[in-house]
């Protein structure tokens, strides 16, 4: 049977080797691409399309994530393998890509993580540190993706083009995104070498296997060139959002054993010749980037554009999380 946004008829000549009928389900976790796995029987494989109805200009292009998880490929960075890229919206009503189904599984919640104890925990929360480490030192020329972005400018740009999603997911007031605004655009730093950024890194889109190996980093719909502390100061910022919002969004960093903010920050700096200096304005500029995506989300909720649950409360999330992008311009000075 097909599923929203996806006709098992229409995908089927587009999986080598697939003979049969398919079968498919939708994965659960993450509120922005459609992620399914997709089964003949015999082989399996992970589609990824844009979501139903209201799509940001800029978002969820389909091409810019398959194109840097076939670029890593030879990297020690991991992904999953590629596939098959198709750009004709005609088939599946926009672009979609497949590729390899990973053994492992992510972890986005406290309940999922804490069976596994302190000790496995801090492994895993350091793992992830250190692979994003790994993804930082990869140069972008040598692995073919010297022109995937504009690095030059990265932090204005970024300023200005989570002003213009948050102004295109309209559906409240909201003051503290107009003062948060104000002032990173007032204040922004000279910015760090640059490098390819997630855009989106959090543990939930890492696959994590049975002996806490982490198998592939996934969802990279937001990547690009840039300053690559931007991803260092989402993650943390993840972690604030799930002690303020613990269920609604993302909370796996309060798990016992997990690296506390400070230990994430210094085990990064341990192994980066990165300047943290300015590290309050990126975190201020995390906060907001978050509450950007999030508000398109609400929005989409509030239309009646979303598939599955969890997403009636994440619009109540975005108020604490402007809230401390404003205090996290005052720290780290």
């Amino acid at each position: 049977m097909s599923l929203p946004g996806l006709d098992l008829d229409r995908l089927l000549p587009w999986l080598p080797g697939a003979v049969g009928e398919l079968s498919a389900s939708l994965i659960a976790g993450g509120k922005s691409n459609l992620t399914y796995e997709v089964t003949d029987g015999t082989s399996t494989w992970i589609v990824r399309r844009p979501p139903l109805g209201h799509v940001l200009a800029t978002a969820h292009d389909m091409a810019r994530e398959y194109r840097v998880m076939a670029a890593l490929q030879p990297t020690a960075v991991p992904v999953p393998g590629t596939v098959v890229l198709c750009e004709d919206p005609e088939v599946l009503g926009a672009p979609f890509y497949v590729m390899e189904k990973v053994a492992g599984r992510p972890y986005r919640f406290v309940d999922d993580i804490a069976p596994l104890g302190p000790d496995r925990t801090r492994a895993i929360s350091s793992s992830l540190v250190d692979t994003l480490v790994t993804l930082h030192q990869v140069d972008p020329a040598a692995v073919g993706l010297a022109d995937f972005g504009r690095p030059e400018g990265f932090l204005g740009r970024q300023v200005r083009r989570w002003k213009k999603q948050l102004d295109a997911s309209y559906t409240r007031d909201l003051p503290a995104a107009e003062e948060l605004h104000a002032r990173l655009a007032a204040d922004i730093p000279a910015e760090s070498a640059a490098g390819i950024v997630h855009g989106d890194y959090r543990l939930d889109n890492v696959l994590v296997d049975e002996t806490d190996r982490l198998t592939a980093v996934i969802d990279w719909e937001m990547a690009t060139l840039g300053d690559p502390l931007t991803d260092l100061a989402l993650l943390v910022v993840y972690g604030r959002l799930g002690e303020t919002a613990a269920g609604a969004v993302v909370d796996v960093a309060s798990a016992p054993g997990f690296l506390s903010e400070d230990e994430i920050v210094e085990r990064y700096a341990a192994s980066s010749p990165r300047d943290l200096s300015r590290f309050g304005f990126y975190l201020g500029l995390a906060s907001f980037k978050l509450a950007g995506i999030l508000e398109g989300i609400h929005y989409r909720y509030v239309h009646g554009q979303t598939v599955g649950e969890g997403f009636a409360h994440v619009g109540d999330t975005i108020h604490p999380l402007l809230d401390g992008g404003l205090t996290a311009l005052k720290e780290y000075r």
